[in-house]
C-alpha cells in the first residue's frame, strides 16, 4: 500500500515546484483530454485508484441495505452472460439495415442529447476479490447546454431492473449514489458534437471520439460506438446510419437472437477478434442498438476470472 501511495504522489502532474499557468479557458486541444480523461473507461486490469473507488461505492450500497434493514450484500460474482437462443434464426446486418432505413423514414424518433443506461463493470485490484456493482445513470441536457447526472446503484437481488423513470425519478427501490446538476458547457468535438446521418462521416467521428488517428480496428469500433451512446440517445435516422457502418464492419457475425438484462428480445452480433469477445445487441426491427457485453475469452487465475466470464455490460434505453 505504501509503495501505491508513493507511486501516486510521485505522478503528481502539478509539484509545488513546477511552472504555473494563468487562469483562462482550455484550449481545443486541452478540452478534448480532459474530456477523454473524464470519460475514459477502466480496462479490466485497473489500479489502485479504480479499485478504492469502487469499493468506496460498494461500501456505501452495504450501509444503505443494512440501515435499510437489508442484510443481503450487492453481488460479487459476475452475471452470467447472455445466451444466445438456440432454435433462433441469425439475421444479417444487411437485412438489419434495410429494417433500420425503412423505420427511420418518418424521422421518428428524433436525436437526444443525454443517454439513460444501465451498466456493470468488474473491478479488480491485486490483492483482493473482483469488486463488481451494477449501476443505472441517466443524464438529461436543458436547453442552456447544462445537464443533470443521476447514478444509482441497482437493487443486486432484481439485478437488470430499471429503478429510473424517463426523466430521472426512482420508480424501484435503489441507492442513489449521486446526483449533479453540471453548468452550461459545450464542445464541438466528437462525441459531443451531434453525430453525422452520413456513414463515412460517421466513421470519421467515431475515429475522432475513440482518440485515434487511424482507421478503427472492430474492437476500437464498438468501444467508440459505446461512448457515442453514452453521451447521446440517437433518432432513427442517426440508428440506421450506424447500422449501415456497422454492416461492413469486418468480424463482426450474426449469432441469433437473445433476451437481454431488460427483457429486451434483440440480435446479437459478435467480435472475437484478439482481446476480448464483444456482443453487440440489437433491435431486430429499428436496427437500434439495445446493449454491448464484453467477456473475457481466457482465463486469469491469479484474479479468479475464468474464460467466458462477464467482463462488463451496457444496456441502452429511450
Amino acid at each position: 500500500m505504501a509503495d501505491e501511495l508513493e507511486l501516486l504522489r510521485r505522478a503528481n502532474p502539478v509539484p509545488v515546484d513546477g511552472p504555473h499557468f494563468g487562469d483562462g479557458p482550455l484550449d481545443h486541444h486541452a478540452e478534448r483530454q480532459l474530456d477523454h480523461l473524464m470519460r475514459q473507461r477502466p480496462s479490466h486490469r485497473p489500479r489502485l485508484v479504480w479499485g478504492l473507488a469502487a469499493a468506496a461505492v460498494v461500501a456505501a450500497l452495504v450501509s444503505a441495505l443494512l440501515f435499510t434493514g437489508q442484510t443481503t450484500a450487492p453481488a460479487v460474482a459476475a452475471p452470467r452472460p447472455l445466451l444466445v437462443q438456440a432454435d433462433s434464426t441469425p439475421v444479417a446486418l444487411q437485412t438489419l439495415a434495410d429494417r433500420a432505413r425503412a423505420a427511420a423514414a418518418d424521422g421518428a424518433p428524433k436525436l437526444r442529447k443525454g443517454t439513460h443506461v444501465q451498466s456493470w463493470s468488474m473491478g479488480m485490484s491485486d490483492d483482493k476479490p473482483p469488486i463488481t456493482l451494477p449501476e443505472e445513470r441517466i443524464v438529461r441536457w436543458n436547453a442552456d447546454d447544462s445537464h443533470t447526472e443521476i447514478v444509482v446503484a441497482t437493487d443486486p437481488r432484481h439485478p437488470g431492473r430499471p429503478v429510473l423513470g424517463g426523466e430521472g425519478e426512482l420508480v424501484e427501490d435503489g441507492h442513489v449514489l449521486s446526483r449533479q446538476t453540471y453548468p452550461p458547457s459545450w464542445s464541438d468535438a466528437p462525441p459531443q458534437a451531434p453525430p453525422p446521418t452520413d456513414v463515412a462521416r460517421l466513421r470519421a467521428y467515431l475515429q475522432e471520439a475513440g482518440y485515434s488517428k487511424t482507421a478503427l480496428n472492430t474492437g476500437e469500433l464498438l468501444d467508440a460506438v459505446a461512448s457515442l451512446l453514452d453521451t447521446w440517445t440517437l433518432g432513427a435516422r442517426e440508428s440506421a446510419t450506424l447500422a449501415r457502418l456497422l454492416e461492413d464492419t469486418e468480424g463482426l457475425r450474426p449469432v441469433g437472437q437473445v433476451t437481454d438484462r431488460l427483457g429486451r428480445r434483440g440480435q446479437a452480433y459478435v467480435y472475437d477478434g484478439s482481446g476480448p469477445r464483444r456482443m453487440l445487441i440489437m433491435d431486430p426491427a429499428t436496427g437500434a442498438v439495445l446493449g454491448l457485453e464484453t467477456t473475457f475469452t481466457k482465463a486469469e487465475p491469479e484474479y479468479g476470472v475464468k474464460a467466458g466470464d462477464v467482463m462488463s455490460y451496457s444496456a441502452w434505453m429511450r
